[in-house]
């Protein structure tokens, strides 16, 4: 039977959505702490779980022996800084998106993940469901990836930016495409593999804020296909969409925005594939967990049972590499093509100018 691991989640924002999918998984991990500057939220999302320590002195985590992992939902200018100090304490570390600000941060923390024997997962529960499950189980037939249209088109206003580190490159270091979007563009890598260019068109249409909150992308992937990101935060609704069109299948989500791996996805046949074939393939696809369950087992297989479905630090490394790659096309009014590595102007960071 395997260990049950022992988390403290760092963070009671995003924290709370992270605690319940631990829950979901209570033969794989026991939540023992939440800490927070705030500890009465902290307590607030504990439910009054007496098992759960609450505190705010993050230090004093890293000093229990007893901890295996370290959950980090916290600003985004605070990720690299406290991972870096969590894998060093000798823990496995998991890090909300986007995972730091800049590709030489990524490198840093793969080198430092290295150098102390740890894991370090960053966060893209959307992989994670029924419909991802079921389209992977197609992949084998359904050949050569065409194209892929993604739409993330969401409704944020000024209520929402009244926290005063969201919409400002020293908060957030970037707008909707690396803090809304970037996970629907991690799914377009999980199903059609690597990007090799990018062309990205920005702007600032919808709220009085110093990032981005529109903008249009288009993609040439690794294996030659073609897609596209439409992205918005000033539609009447919140509604993703994604399309993946194979030679032989086409599989479209629904709408569902911040969980599409869970909502009902169509898949259809065409050319040498017959829809029996398809149907199934589908039928035979067992029970998974979804969203932050899904991410937390995987997490669980990968160091425990050498599991294979992780989400990993150069897969984290590869969304930044996206991020950077769009914002330098959006600047450049350019086709910006991968890799991008040290040397390159946007190896160190993205935001247009240095932000202490």
């Amino acid at each position: 039977m395997s260990k049950v691991l022992k988390v403290a989640i760092i963070g009671a924002g995003i924290g709370r959505e992270h605690l319940a999918g631990y829950r979901a998984l209570p033969d794989r991990f026991q939540v023992s702490d939440i800490c927070d500057i705030d500890e009465a939220r902290a307590r607030e999302i504990s439910g009054g779980d007496t098992a759960i320590s609450i505190t705010s002195d993050f230090d004093s985590l890293l000093a229990r022996e007893d901890l295996d992992l370290i959950d980090i939902c916290l600003p985004p200018h605070l990720h690299f800084d406290m991972s870096m100090k969590a894998l060093a304490a000798g823990k496995h570390v998991v890090c909300e998106k986007p995972l730091v600000n800049s590709l030489r941060e990524a490198d840093l923390l793969a080198a430092q993940a290295a150098k102390y024997g740890k894991m370090l997962f960053p966060v893209f529960q959307y992989r994670f469901g029924p419909a991802i499950s079921k389209l992977k189980a197609l992949i084998e037939l359904a050949g050569k990836p065409l194209v892929a249209s993604i739409e993330t088109h969401w409704n944020r206003e000024a209520d929402y930016y009244a926290n005063p580190w969201r919409g400002t490159w020293k908060g957030e270091r970037g707008g909707a495409i690396l803090g809304h979007a970037i996970h629907n563009h991690d799914l377009l890598c999980a199903i059609f593999g690597g990007v090799k260019k990018v062309n990205a068109f920005v702007d600032t249409r919808v709220n009085d804020i110093e990032v981005e909150d529109c903008a249009s992308i288009s993609f040439v992937m690794e294996s030659g296909a073609l897609a596209t990101s439409s992205i918005t935060l000033g539609a009447a609704m919140d509604t993703s969409r994604l399309r993946f069109v194979f030679e032989n299948l086409t599989a479209t989500s629904g709408t569902s925005p911040y969980n599409p791996a869970e909502d009902e996805w169509t898949f259809e046949a065409r050319g040498r594939v017959t829809q029996d074939q398809v149907d199934a393939i589908v039928s035979k696809v067992d029970f998974v967990h979804s969203g932050f369950a899904g991410f937390f087992e995987a997490l669980a297989d990968c160091l425990q049972n050498d599991g294979k479905n992780a989400v990993i630090i150069e897969d984290g490394r590869r969304s930044l590499e996206i991020v950077s790659m769009m914002y330098q096309s959006a600047r450049s009014c350019a086709i910006v093509q991968a890799p991008i590595t040290e040397g390159d102007a946007f190896y160190d960071g993205w935001a247009p100018t240095i932000i202490s």
